[in-house]
């Protein structure tokens, strides 16, 4: 197959930033997905439905006139946000989902949550109202070994919440191991989980060949060739638990290149082409537009996009960097070729 056309798909998980550096690279997401999820862990973190309204009419402002695109905002979940704050984001429209972000797992998530005990009477009303719960499952304890730390939380954290709350909507983000997926295929339809390209593309060893690799330095961290496998599996798998979230997230290149780099990985520049080119090596194209375009509507109980894309079996070759305000972005694959173009 040299070319494929599918309904335009979405992105159930990125980051756009904001300001100048929102400018630069929100035409990047807007050319390949109609919507997307749009992560709260700004500073100051997205905590009301006011402050996701105004984050949404910037992220608007930055679209080219010409291009047809929904953010879908979420609420960054704290120790003291009040139950009545979900009300006030079903009722607007525009908030989609609460993002869980343990405090200290990752870039801006300082202002997480240091104990879900905490945030009980939220999660009734997130449940009540069927609010999705946006979960980075990692513990954060620092005995615990940085690979370890999604399977720990499933264990320790998630099984226990979702007995508390067995009928609250979950989505595990980005997973990058085999438990994970074990755990998501076993539970009931309430959860899903999102898989980025960069997990189906790499294992840890790509941190380390011919010397330390910042810019594939993420978190969750890339994990061993078995767990890639083990995504591969699943999101080629036709299985509508698992659906696209690219976690693109982008930083300048002078944060990371440093001694203490920042977690992340720009991909939505070329998103939808890179997972084209997984499903193709594993002849599972014909699976690619119910993962990307089918199944997380289907979850978020949103009607599917009308519009469709073309995608062609074409070399191209990543730009070297990106201008981001006033820095320089370094994207997935800089300067390497791709086998899919987005015509």
């Amino acid at each position: 197959m040299d070319s494929l056309t599918i309904i335009k798909p979405d992105d159930w998980h990125l980051h756009v930033r904001d300001g100048d550096a929102l400018k630069d690279i929100i035409p990047h997401t807007a050319k390949r997905f109609a919507r997307a999820i749009i992560m709260p862990n700004l500073k100051p973190p997205v905590t009301t439905t006011e402050q996701a309204q105004a984050y949404r009419q910037r992220i608007v402002d930055a679209v080219p006139n010409d291009i047809h695109f929904q953010p879908l905002m979420t609420l960054y979940l704290t120790d003291n946000m009040p139950a009545d704050e979900i009300n006030r984001a079903k009722d607007s429209g525009i908030v989609f989902a609460v993002k869980y972000y343990p405090a200290g797992a990752t870039t801006n998530s300082d202002a997480g949550v240091t104990d879900l005990k905490k945030t009980y009477a939220v999660l009734e009303r997130m449940q009540q109202l069927e609010m999705p719960l946006l979960i980075h499952g990692e513990v954060t304890d620092p005995n615990i070994d940085v690979f370890d730390r999604e399977a720990v939380f499933i264990d320790t954290i998630l099984k226990p919440l979702l007995k508390d709350f067995p009928n609250l909507k979950v989505v595990l983000e980005h997973i990058t191991t085999e438990q994970a997926v074990d755990f998501v295929m076993s539970a009931p339809n309430n959860i899903a989980a999102t898989i980025t390209p960069h997990h189906l593309l790499y294992n840890r060893n790509q941190m380390f060949q011919g010397g330390i690799k910042p810019h594939y330095y993420c978190l969750p961290i890339l994990k061993r060739e078995k767990h890639r496998q083990a995504l591969i599996k699943a999101a080629t798998s036709g299985n509508s638990k698992f659906f696209l979230g690219t976690d693109s997230a982008p930083h300048p290149q002078s944060k990371k290149e440093t001694a203490c780099g920042c977690a992340g990985m720009y991909s939505a520049h070329a998103a939808i082409e890179m997972y084209a080119e997984v499903f193709d090596e594993n002849n599972a194209l014909d699976k690619l537009e119910g993962f990307a375009s089918l199944y997380g509507p289907e979850f978020y109980r949103l009607p599917v996009n009308t519009d469709k894309i073309n995608l062609l079996k074409q070399a191209q070759t990543i730009p070297a960097s990106y201008q981001f305000a006033n820095e320089t972005l370094i994207p997935l694959k800089a300067g390497e070729t791709i086998q899919w173009k987005l015509q």
